[in-house]
């Protein structure tokens, strides 16, 4: 790779900063600093000698340093490079110089023009915004102490305006991992603040220290190379110190504990994921809960039939306590999120609603949930999307075909409405149901989109269907009428998924823009745009008291965004894979994650921290649910599989029978492989020695041996070495891949499981897209059947 110097001069790139792929200087120690021809005929050969000295010194390479000093005779005084910089007439560097006197010796252009930095700083942040999402966070991370160091610069040299405008358009960008530094830095004023400031001189006296892949280091080299950022390139130079690895970042870089400077807390994160967050249930309203008392009260009072006042007494009993526990957690206030003015059927969910709680299963170790799957045939995988109304009564799928297609899991007719209804000839439900279409037919579909549909929702009700569409738009539909009513436009590129809120009118788009949009059914434009990751934002839920949006992401990462603000307010890093799907617990306390790295992630939303990692799938994890106690979390994978979680496990919770018994199986399995493995290798020692024993036999008989004592040992180790084969095989077979069994189920390879898991139920060549929990804690699984 080659670069040109305004000169016009073509130069062979070596070191780029003076570091290579393993953090040694490219340069040999023991040879002469390059220079170009000019500067090299005019330049004293001791000077040159003092500049690779400091040059070996400022990279840390003592021994080198030490035999050079030695071996020029030289002495130990300090010298900075600046110095022996400014020895060196402008003159004199010329327009044969090389990469290491470009960052010695950086151009006047640069370093006269007060709007270098913010230029320079502009563009390589631009060109990390378009570069691939395999390097963007680790190019982000080396992105910081550039930032740091630029700002810091224009502080030493007077430019004061242009540090203060600087600090104010990307300090942004560093928020989330690094509020407390820039907080501090954005006090900086003057050049004597940066000298007397210790977290200045901290970041002036010590290397920043980063890891990267090897590919994103050459790229970002690459980059400021080729552009000529050469104030970029003497800060990479000086103060960064990056450790590369082959391969993928195994863990955000942001995360590593060796990352930054030894001895200061770099990943900050923890005190951006302090902000107050109120994660109680939102209140019902005051109409709402004064109608559903009333009508409560009145069926309790009926004295008509003893069963209908029983059961009316039991849901006020239970009315009682939900509006006890509601008052007790810490709430957000109604007016927080604007609401229509409630409707009738408000007030019979709420009271379906209490009739589902009295009749709820309390699931544990020792009561796992019924899961209903739901396998969708003949999709010819064209299939994308799955999801089910609340009430079990509709599910919908959207295809790549661009429609969406709905069932009705009654078998009843989906009969729709009529194209015109005059409202006055309608005095009864006769007379509503004899303005439907008539057909007999228990499926719908519905065309509008012109790109495929990746994500769907049902509101709570089951009236209205929200659909999501590469063509860039989202598609509010009735299913009163079965047809398009509103198209909504706003995102620049396809949308991955869509959400209603849980109680309707207001949903959320993610979209490959990177950015996720809150919208309202009444509104054709979105009203508010959270914007912040650095990639495609693959899925989106609502909080339960829809205060709050939660984005999982390309970039590894997921977000809790707060509707009201517009704003980030938690930052969950961890994933070493895409996210593809997040879930809430119904208490709105616990949140979980998963995608990619076939790992599932539970978080408390209050902290933001970590609480355990599940693992067990060995395919992506597409959809997960919580049980309505939120003690319980069912996911459902590419690996043909639903799988449940314990999620919140006392201390006493390793104890319990169910957990023993799994524990000891676990046990047993490994000792099995254990012994398989070493029978294995056995049989490839007794291998072995049958080769050996043949090889003898051989020798035997070219010198004379009997051929019929050779014959009998030569067939009974034929024998053996058929039997140790076929034996051999049959171990090595599993780790081949894949295979179906007689019933067609997956039979994957073991992996490592988590002590949380509670059960597996496996498909027959079904991934399962789509997992839920109903009101009554059954599990709902749909996948679709492919070969």
């Amino acid at each position: 790779m080659s670069s040109k110097k305004p000169g016009g001069s073509e130069l062979q790139q070596t070191a780029g900063t003076g570091i290579n792929a393993s953090g040694s200087a490219q340069q040999n120690p023991g040879e002469s600093a390059p220079s170009g021809g000019t500067a090299g005929r005019n330049a004293s050969q001791k000077h040159i000698e003092k500049i690779v000295l400091q040059y070996l010194k400022s990279k840390g390479y003592k021994d080198a340093e030490k035999a050079l000093r030695e071996d020029a005779m030289l002495d130990a005084a300090e010298t900075t490079l600046s110095d022996l910089a400014n020895a060196f007439p402008t003159s004199e560097v010329g327009s044969d110089a090389s990469v290491p006197n470009w960052i010695l010796f950086y151009n006047e252009a640069e370093q006269g023009n007060p709007d270098a930095y913010n230029q320079s700083y502009k563009e390589l942040r631009r060109w990390i915004d378009s570069s691939l999402d395999v390097y963007k966070s680790e190019l982000y991370a080396a992105s910081y102490p550039i930032f740091v160091h630029s700002y810091i610069d224009l502080l030493h040299r007077g430019l004061f305006e242009k540090a203060a405008e600087f600090m104010e358009l990307y300090s942004k960008d560093h928020n989330v991992f690094h509020s407390k530094d820039i907080g501090v830095l954005a006090a900086l004023k003057t050049k004597e603040h940066v000298e007397e400031n210790e977290l200045a001189k901290l970041y002036r006296e010590n290397k920043y220290c980063i890891r990267m892949t090897r590919v994103g280091f050459e790229l970002l080299l690459s980059f400021l190379q080729d552009h000529h950022y050469t104030l970029l390139m003497r800060t990479v130079n000086q103060h960064l110190n990056i450790r590369t690895i082959d391969g993928t970042m195994p863990i955000s870089s942001e995360a590593e504990a060796d990352v930054g400077i030894t001895g200061h807390t770099q990943n900050q994160l923890d005190s951006f994921n302090s902000q107050e967050v109120l994660l109680g249930s939102i209140p019902l309203d005051s109409f709402v809960r004064d109608e559903v008392e009333r009508t409560l009260q009145s069926e309790a009072g009926r004295r008509v039939k003893d069963s209908i006042s029983s059961e009316a007494n039991g849901l006020l009993d239970t009315f009682s306590k939900v509006k006890h526990e509601a008052n007790t957690n810490g709430l957000p206030l109604r007016e927080a999120i604007p609401m229509p003015p409630p409707r009738g059927i408000e007030i019979e969910q709420q009271i379906a609603s209490l009739k589902a709680i009295r009749k709820r299963i309390s699931l544990g170790p020792a009561a796992l949930p019924s899961v209903c799957m739901y396998t969708l045939h003949n999709t010819e995988n064209a299939l994308n999307c799955v999801t089910v109304s609340e009430d079990l009564s509709l599910l919908a799928g959207g295809f790549s075909e661009s429609y969406i297609k709905i069932w009705s899991l009654k078998h009843e007719p989906l009969r729709g409405f009529s194209s015109s209804i005059y409202p006055a000839s309608v005095n009864s439900l006769d007379d509503a149901d004899k303005l439907r279409e008539k057909t007999t037919d228990d499926c719908r579909k519905l065309i509008g989109h012109s790109g495929p549909v990746f994500g769907l929702d049902i509101s709570f009700d089951s009236k209205y269907l929200i659909s999501a569409s590469e063509d860039k738009t989202a598609r509010l539909w009735s299913l009163d009428t079965f047809t398009n009513v509103v198209c909504y436009k706003g995102h620049n590129y396809p949308i991955w998924d869509v959400s209603f809120a849980p109680q309707g009118f207001y949903f959320a788009t993610a979209s490959h823009d990177r950015t996720a949009r809150l919208w309202s059914c009444d509104h054709i434009y979105s009203l508010r745009i959270f914007a912040g990751h650095l990639s495609d934002v693959n899925c989106v839920r609502f909080h339960p008291n829809s205060k709050y949006v939660v984005t999982g992401s390309c970039d590894k990462t997921v977000r809790l965004w707060d509707v009201q603000r517009g704003s980030c307010v938690r930052v969950f890093t961890g994933h070493t894979g895409s996210v593809d799907t997040v879930a809430i617990s119904p208490d709105g306390r616990i949140m979980a994650s998963a995608g990619e790295d076939q790992t599932v992630n539970v978080w408390d939303l209050g902290s933001g921290r970590r609480m355990d990692t599940l693992k067990g799938h060995t395919g992506s994890v597409y959809s997960l649910a919580f049980s309505q106690e939120g003690t319980l979390l069912i996911s459902g994978s590419a690996d043909e599989t639903v799988r449940a979680w314990n999620v919140k496990r006392s201390a006493s919770a390793s104890d319990h029978p169910i957990i023993v018994s799994r524990r000891l199986e676990k046990q047993s399995i490994q000792q099995q492989q254990e012994q398989d493995r070493a029978g294995t290798h056995e049989d490839e020692a007794n291998n072995e020695n049958v080769t050996v024993g043949r090889e003898k036999q051989k020798d035997k008989v070219s010198a004379g041996t009997h051929p019929d004592a050779m014959d009998v040992d030569s067939t009974e180790g034929k024998d053996t070495a058929e039997k140790n084969g076929s034996k051999s095989s049959k171990s090595e077979s599993p780790s081949e891949g894949k295979k179906r069994d007689a019933a067609g189920i997956w039979k994957s390879k073991r992996t490592e499981e988590s002590e949380a898991l509670l059960e597996t139920w496996r498909t027959k060549s079904t991934p399962v897209y789509n997992v839920t929990m109903t009101k009554r804690n059954l599990g709902i699984a749909i996948g679709a059947f492919s070969l």
